[in-house]
């Protein structure tokens, strides 16, 4: 069965190209395939040599045209012949499992057949963050990736190691989250909105955190009572927040309980707005540093005791960004 939907591979991204790429173009994008795998920064840090090396070697090939020294070794597009070795190169396995993030059908596992070979048309379907339409044939006991209509491939994350970091643990986030056969249309729309505000830089990345981790659980239905009391169901003046209560407290019943935190109205107002608001109109908004400091707190708490997972990513990322 032909199956056709808009998506984004988000786990284990993959971007499709049909033009071919060079040796130093594939090279490229496997020191990032396997920076991705690994998770690790030293990885990272390997790609992002690669790509200076590169950038250095083709400001000497300009230096060498401009001053009359490029011979025809120095030929920029190559012929067929060059582009051909590379889909010979050893590589392993030439075949690809991604995990995509759909609308209608959830979290699904795919192979993209032939993936791994250099002159495959699905060459860059194992690159992160990418969002767009992807046509699958449904097997009988996996999906097929046969095509894909690319409309935002992130890129500037590359660059940026904190911002790529902060895009892996909201995919792992929502890794969690989403389940297969299942209809993710929020969380694949909250995904897509977080990685261009990241892209942006608008905001703080920190900001950005918190607002995905609290719309996140608030999609799932976990979200804490931020909009009345949750002992006697006061809309008004509500002080004081309630890790065991899961909630809110007003000035008359903030006394009942010993672990209350006492929080700024503007970090009320924060919440709720994060938990009411469209998700377009999500990453719109700054906070002041205390009103941030309250929400990182508050979401490390409230995360711990709900869910059960250590996050991969994230602990790498607190390590980048000491």
């Amino acid at each position: 069965m032909r199956y056709k939907t808009s998506c984004i591979v988000s786990f284990r991204m993959d971007i499709l190209e049909v033009k071919k790429y060079e040796r130093d173009d594939w090279m490229k994008n496997a020191y990032w395939d396997h920076f991705v795998e690994t998770g690790k920064v030293e990885d990272y840090l390997c790609y992002k040599g690669m790509e200076i090396c590169h950038q250095t070697m083709e400001l000497y090939k300009d230096r060498e045209k401009s001053l009359g020294w490029a011979g025809e070794q120095t030929s920029e597009s190559g012929s067929d012949s060059d582009r051909n070795d590379l889909s010979a190169a050893p590589v392993g396995d030439y075949d690809k499992r991604v995990v995509i993030l759909t609308k209608e059908r959830g979290k699904i596992s795919a192979f993209a057949r032939g993936a791994r070979r250099p002159n495959s048309s699905l060459v860059g379907v194992t690159t992160p963050f990418a969002f767009g339409e992807m046509t699958l044939y449904e097997g009988k006991s996996s999906y097929n990736l046969v095509q894909a209509d690319i409309s935002n491939y992130f890129s500037e994350l590359r660059t940026d190691m904190e911002g790529a970091y902060y895009g892996f643990y909201f995919m792992e986030f929502a890794d969690y989250y989403t389940k297969e056969n299942n209809d993710e249309r929020e969380m694949l729309k909250l995904l897509y909105q977080s990685l261009r505000a990241l892209v942006r830089k608008t905001i703080p990345y920190e900001l950005i955190r918190y607002i995905f981790e609290l719309k996140s659980i608030s999609i799932n239905g976990e979200a804490p009572e931020v909009f009345a009391c949750v002992s006697c169901g006061s809309t008004e003046e509500l002080e004081v927040f309630s890790e065991s209560g899961q909630g809110m407290l007003c000035s008359e019943c903030c006394h009942e309980v010993k672990d209350g935190k006492r929080l700024h109205p503007s970090t009320v107002y924060a919440m709720q707005y994060i938990i009411s608001s469209s998700i377009e109109k999500l990453y719109t908004f700054t906070v002041s540093a205390q009103v941030q400091k309250e929400l990182k707190q508050l979401m490390k708490q409230y995360i711990r005791h709900h869910i059960d997972k250590n996050f991969k990513s994230l602990e790498v990322l607190e390590v980048c960004i000491r």
